[in-house]
């Protein structure tokens, strides 16, 4: 069975391999390209308008459940470092599906 993230900018669930993992120093969020980090951590499809909706969300905050800092953050930084590039923007994910054949309610 393959592990299931939730991407914090758009909220859908897909496999593990589809998101980057982002990960605390410290108050900072910083990329974990290994998933080795201790603590918890925060996933984010490799696209600009998930980016742009977790930085806009406050998504870290609550992912880290707390006041964490995302100033240094840049898309350009995290499309270059994890090796998954810069996808199109119409391009998705594999989203997962439960088990049960009932969708999760969306509430946006």
């Amino acid at each position: 069975m393959v592990p299931v993230r939730t991407c914090v900018g758009c909220r859908r669930r897909c496999e593990q391999e589809d998101v980057l993992r982002l990960a605390l120093e410290g108050s900072q969020v910083v990329l974990d390209a290994a998933r080795r980090k201790p603590g918890r951590g925060a996933w984010l499809h490799p696209r600009r308008s998930c980016f742009e909706a977790a930085i806009s969300k406050r998504a870290f905050n609550r992912a880290f459940r707390g006041q964490v800092d995302v100033g240094h953050l840049s898309f350009e930084e995290l499309s270059t470092v994890s090796g998954h590039g810069s996808p199109v923007e119409g391009e998705t994910c594999r989203t997962v599906r439960d088990e049960s054949g009932i969708r999760e309610m969306d509430t946006r």
